[in-house]
């Protein structure tokens, strides 16, 4: 299993929106995750920046590709572009991080 970490931002104002939405994340797009391996996904918000931060914990980066590469996930990109800046495949603007330290 491994451990990802990355930050995104969304516009100015979108916060809520973006709150509602995910609260409210699409069933198909749940058992899609989880299908590919994904547990112990968060995502958090620093009000005062925009920044997103997403953790999350899954078996590869295949497997996390995979996801991008389904149906629903591009889908789900299209529903929230209009929130935060994106990829010209759709997908959010992220910056990877690297873990620099881990206690278990």
């Amino acid at each position: 299993m491994m451990r990802k970490a990355f930050v995104m931002t969304i516009h100015k104002g979108a916060g809520a929106e973006y709150e509602r939405r995910h609260r409210s994340i699409w069933k198909e797009l749940e058992m899609t995750l989880k299908a590919h391996g994904v547990s112990n996904y968060s995502i958090f918000l620093n009000n005062e920046t925009r920044q997103l931060f997403g953790y999350v914990e899954i078996e590869s980066e295949k497997r996390w590709q995979e996801i991008a590469d389904t149906e629903v996930c591009q889908r789900w990109w299209q529903f929230m572009r209009e929130l935060m800046p994106t990829n010209e495949d759709g997908s959010p603007v992220q910056k990877e991080l690297q873990e620099v330290f881990h206690l278990d």
